[in-house]
């Protein structure tokens, strides 16, 4: 299964823009270094939901982008990493390696309304099925742009 890391995405604070890095260290037990959920100001870290690593695939992001005209590059889909060639709930009880860390599958990630408050009209409705995943971090490391996907 091909796969790669095709841009990776943070955010210091919740309802903060997210910010493009080519590359981000994964902690374990904490997420993605310099992201909301890693430092605990989530949006959803008040209500105890909080994933670690979120992932996104790409070919859903050209979708919503050719068929429903939204904006979701430049991380308007909240998602930290944009995957390409590889379908994201294929890897359900699976442990992956991106880079030099080691992700496990968590659980889906379904839209919420305040993705849609943050962006704009019809991005809940768009992601819905095509949200991505959560992931948890196993073995810390750096994560980088272009970095293939590797299930262990």
């Amino acid at each position: 299964m091909p796969g790669s890391v095709e841009e990776i995405y943070v955010a210091p604070e919740g309802n903060v823009d997210m910010r493009r890095v080519p590359e981000v260290r994964a902690l374990v037990g904490g997420g993605l270094e310099g992201d909301r959920y890693c430092k605990g100001t989530g949006y959803w870290t008040q209500y105890g939901d909080v994933c670690e690593v979120t992932l996104i695939e790409g070919e859903d992001l050209d979708e919503i982008r050719d068929e429903e005209g939204l904006a979701v590059q430049n991380g308007e889909h909240r998602r930290n990493l944009i995957t390409r060639g590889v379908r994201l709930e294929d890897l359900k009880g699976t442990r992956f390696r991106i880079g030099e860390a080691v992700l496990e599958y968590d659980r889906p990630r379904p839209p919420c309304r305040h993705v849609q408050e943050l962006t704009e009209p019809g991005m809940t409705r768009a992601l819905r099925r095509r949200g991505g995943i959560c992931a948890r971090v196993v073995e810390g490391g750096a994560i980088r742009a272009e970095d293939p996907i590797e299930v262990l």
